[in-house]
């Protein structure tokens, strides 16, 4: 079952490619999917998010975690949903 998650981030944002390659890096072990969402592009976002990012939502349960995290942080994050992994 694979996970879904959303990585809010911004462009030229060196924290969020930073995220990213963590997910990239997980990939290989665990059945994981993300958009990139660009907060630029909606103000609710931009007012949510702005001084968080990068930020990683779960989209099942709608968790999240904010920078910094580790990749043993987004590893525990995203193994809470699927026990047995």
């Amino acid at each position: 079952m694979s996970i879904n998650l959303n990585l809010y981030s911004t462009s030229h944002c060196h924290l969020c490619e930073q995220a990213e390659s963590l997910l990239v890096t997980l990939s290989n072990q665990y059945d994981i999917s993300w958009m990139l969402v660009e907060i630029t592009d909606n103000a609710e976002l931009l007012e949510s998010y702005e001084i968080r990012i990068p930020v990683l939502k779960r989209l099942s349960d709608q968790s999240e975690i904010v920078w910094p995290f580790t990749i043993v942080d987004v590893e525990q994050f995203i193994t809470a949903e699927t026990p047995g992994k």
